[in-house]
């Protein structure tokens, strides 16, 4: 490790096999928190590689807990997290959302890095047991169109890294890679990025994976569609900017979507979206990037379908049923 820092510290970058087996090394715990902690910090101060992003990734994939759920279509709504707004849980809400509308989501998550409230927080409140048990993911799938993947659970090998990750209390480049080692390997993704590189980034290492995607960024700093500002939206047909009247919202402000200061303040507001007794602002956010994820898996439908798609699914009940069975299997 001291060779690889050294290296790093010196503006070199590792090449994809080097990556693989510096994460392969990091996972086996044979380098320190100070040794981790250094390396990650590398990557607070410089942009992340292509290479680099795609050599941890395949090495944490290889040592992920194998899940097969291909059969079901399944697609993946996340944010990186890490944009530090601490809102509530907008793409959880969403993937309920979704699945009432019919979709089968597969989310890969985990608790809140740098907020109050991620979505393993969230569901852990409402007693969610996590489990890597293929039988139960894909009966929850089947019964209720949402499995949740917690990554802890599939990528034991992390252990060594959270400690330093919780100690450091900011966003690093685990944060980037959280979406892309979701172990059922979903082949649509609907991702929420904090600033443009990073969409830069991810919109190579799809288009490398041949993955069906949709990559939103509000450019207000939120890693999802927040209509607090105008928004970049980049997919497989293109790069798309778009104000919040333009996608047919009201502007939000700021503080509608702040998620409390803990994760009961977020739950009430998470099952007050699903009741669909959320606030306008609540609900809007939660519906266009329910919308957005519902194109993703259906590029073919425009996006005032997807939105009366997810809006149906709130106001006739199902994404709360889609809660509840999940609930009923999952607790």
């Amino acid at each position: 490790m001291k060779q690889i820092l050294n290296r790093l510290f010196d503006h070199q970058s590792l090449t994809r096999s080097e990556a693989t087996e510096v994460m392969t090394n990091m996972a086996a715990g044979l380098y320190n928190e100070a040794q981790i902690a250094a390396f990650i910090s590398v990557y607070l101060m410089r942009s992340i590689e292509l290479d680099e992003i795609i050599g941890f990734r395949e090495a944490l994939l290889s040592m992920a807990v194998k899940v097969d759920l291909s059969d079901f279509g399944i697609m993946d709504i996340v944010g990186t997290g890490g944009d530090g707004k601490n809102t509530f849980n907008i793409s959880t809400a969403a993937c309920f959302v979704v699945a009432g509308a019919g979709y089968k989501v597969a989310k890969h998550g985990n608790y809140g890095a740098t907020s109050v409230s991620g979505s393993s927080n969230v569901l852990e409140y409402f007693g969610v047991k996590f489990t890597t048990d293929e039988s139960v993911l894909k009966n929850s799938l089947d019964r209720s169109g949402f499995a949740y993947l917690h990554a802890p659970v599939f990528n034991p090998a992390m252990k060594h890294v959270a400690p330093v990750r919780k100690n450091l209390g900011v966003r690093t480049f685990f944060n980037m890679l959280g979406p892309l080692i979701n172990p059922a390997q979903p082949k649509y993704q609907c991702l929420g990025v904090y600033n443009l590189k990073m969409m830069r980034l991810y919109s190579y290492i799809y288009q490398r994976l041949g993955t069906q995607y949709t990559i939103v960024h509000s450019l207000d700093g939120y890693d999802e569609i927040s209509l607090t500002n105008t928004a970049k939206i980049v997919n497989n047909s293109g790069e798309f900017v778009y104000t919040p009247e333009e996608l047919g919202f009201n502007k939000i402000e700021q503080q509608a979507l702040w998620g409390g200061e803990i994760v009961q303040d977020a739950a009430v507001i998470f099952l007050n979206v699903l009741e669909n007794k959320a606030t306008a602002a609540q609900r809007d956010a939660v519906i266009i990037n329910a919308a957005l994820a519902i194109q993703t898996r259906c590029p073919f439908k425009s996006i005032e379908d997807c939105k009366a798609e997810a809006m149906e699914s709130l106001q006739n009940g199902a994404a709360m049923n889609a809660f509840r069975k999940f609930l009923n299997h999952n607790t």
